[in-house]
């Protein structure tokens, strides 16, 4: 048997000595208490790309953000239905458990998974060869409808149409859910959208009563 560490993982315990050197060491007291447990304030549902890490993005530090990543960060409606629900029991934890107090809907440029969405080159493909991913953006054909009507199936334009189209859709899944809806009415939950372009590094935030996203500035 080779025991000799790949290329990839002498790659990662490089990145992890570096971590214990200027990211543990020196903080020793952060991660002390980070023992006793955690008090994130904000939930991020992102996408599983491996160019946006929420915590990156954000620059925050261990314990700030409960984050959730999956293909093209959805999220799907509340139902009761027998399975394994994984976002549904994240959120579940994020809004009962640790009683967050936003959540952050972030979708991204050049996202695989929307532009599967609008061209539908997966479905029909079985389990293990593309058909769990074409079951999961599924959630996305009622919006894929409006987007192609509006822009076709194919180019830049239509893909980040369906990328700000997918944030949308899975805020309003958000709000399927009895103990998300119910603490947003109350105030006690704000919801939000946002978009991070891998193009140019500009992260925009939803303003729902225009349905626009903005650059922050």
């Amino acid at each position: 048997m080779n025991t000799k560490p790949s290329l990839e993982l002498a790659s990662l315990i490089e990145g992890y000595r570096r971590f214990r050197a200027n990211g543990w060491n020196p903080r020793r007291e952060r991660w002390a208490a980070l023992r006793e447990g955690q008090e994130p304030r904000v939930m991020v549902i992102a996408c599983s790309d491996s160019r946006v890490d929420p915590a990156q993005i954000f620059d925050v530090d261990p314990g700030q953000i409960f984050v959730v990543r999956n293909v093209a960060a959805m999220v799907p409606p509340f139902e009761t239905s027998p399975g394994h629900h994984g976002v549904s029991a994240a959120l579940e934890f994020a809004v009962q458990v640790l009683r967050v107090r936003e959540i952050v809907v972030m979708g991204h440029g050049m996202c695989g998974g929307c532009k599967a969405a609008l061209t539908q080159e997966l479905a029909g493909t079985e389990p293990g060869k593309g058909g769990f991913i074409a079951d999961w953006i599924e959630l996305l054909d009622g919006a894929r409808e409006e987007v192609v009507h509006k822009h076709g199936t194919e180019g830049r334009e239509a893909e980040k149409a369906m990328e700000l189209a997918g944030v949308k859709v899975s805020l309003a899944n958000l709000r399927t859910f009895p103990c998300v809806s119910e603490l947003e009415s109350r105030g006690k939950l704000t919801l939000r959208g946002a978009f991070f372009a891998i193009s140019d590094g500009l992260l925009h935030v939803l303003d729902e009563e225009s349905g626009e996203f903005s650059p922050v500035e």
